[in-house]
């Protein structure tokens, strides 16, 4: 047996056993290449729907569509040995009722071959919920910020605090009852993060949501620097790729405009030279 093929890769419960335990690392990947990297260090690689706005240049998450969510899906399925894909359902593939959305979620499973999907909304997703799971779709849940309802919310704001606090709860509650292995709190206050962990027995991944969770999960683009005038309050920089790779576009550019690039070092002469010691006839 190959070293690849003894690897075991993550499945939903496996995620779900983690409750309590060793904090989840879950990232976005929407490639290949950064699947690869993610694989090799974190849990979960989410095929998130934030793949509109980063790759594809959207203003929001809602012009995603199914064909989207495939190609990318695919693409870091490919890409990962041991971390689980989880890949998001677009707005407008799962709301119109529990049959719309099993049809969407067995679609991306299989013609990706990702474990998992990830949808959002609480109560009034529960039945929806309910029906993939007895189904055989895994699903992780996602409450709080709601990207896909930012037109209803007002933007995108903190969602938990005062009179709202009761409701998040109740969606978190919601959908572990109605069979979800995981849910992602998103821009939910500190401490009502901590108590929807406390209160519920499947794990919480948080995003803007405090240390207390069970998991935390980033836009990968995001904390690695890739966009230099991006930057919420909730994402921590590790580095600043954009702005290195603007200084080598920059200096790539100079140098093909001086002629310094190519330099001899990097073409071909037209006649190959001899190597050395050989013996010329």
């Amino acid at each position: 047996m190959s070293a690849t093929s003894a690897v075991r890769p993550v499945l939903p419960p496996d995620i779900r056993a983690r409750k309590g335990g060793a904090p989840l690392v879950v990232l976005t990947a929407y490639s290949t290449p950064m699947a690869r990297i993610v694989d090799a260090h974190c849990d979960v690689a989410l095929v998130g729907d934030s793949v509109g706005m980063v790759i594809h240049g959207l203003p929001s998450t809602l012009g995603v569509t199914m064909e989207m969510m495939i190609l990318h899906g695919r693409a870091v399925v490919r890409g990962c040995q041991k971390a689980m894909p989880v890949i998001d359902m677009p707005f407008g593939s799962y709301e119109e009722s529990p049959q719309q959305a099993f049809r969407n979620a067995s679609r991306l499973m299989a013609e990706t071959g990702a474990p998992a999907v990830k949808l959002e909304g609480g109560q009034h997703m529960a039945e929806t919920i309910a029906f993939l799971t007895a189904r055989g779709v895994p699903v992780m849940a996602h409450v709080g910020l709601t990207p896909q309802a930012v037109n209803t919310l007002g933007g995108y704001k903190v969602v938990g605090r005062a009179e709202e606090a009761a409701k998040v709860m109740a969606d978190a509650e919601a959908v572990q009852a109605a069979g979800a292995f995981a849910v992602v709190l998103e821009k939910v206050p500190e401490g009502l993060a901590a108590r929807i962990t406390q209160a519920l027995t499947i794990p919480t991944i948080g995003i803007g949501a405090g240390v207390r969770c069970d998991g935390q999960v980033l836009v990968v683009d995001d904390m690695l620097g890739l966009f230099t005038d991006f930057r919420p309050k909730f994402v921590k920089r590790y580095a600043e790729l954009g702005r290195d790779a603007d200084a080598a576009i920059a200096a790539y550019a100079a140098e093909v405009r001086d002629r310094s690039f190519p330099a001899p070092e990097h073409g071909f002469p037209d006649e190959v030279p001899a190597k050395a010691g050989a013996v010329k006839k």
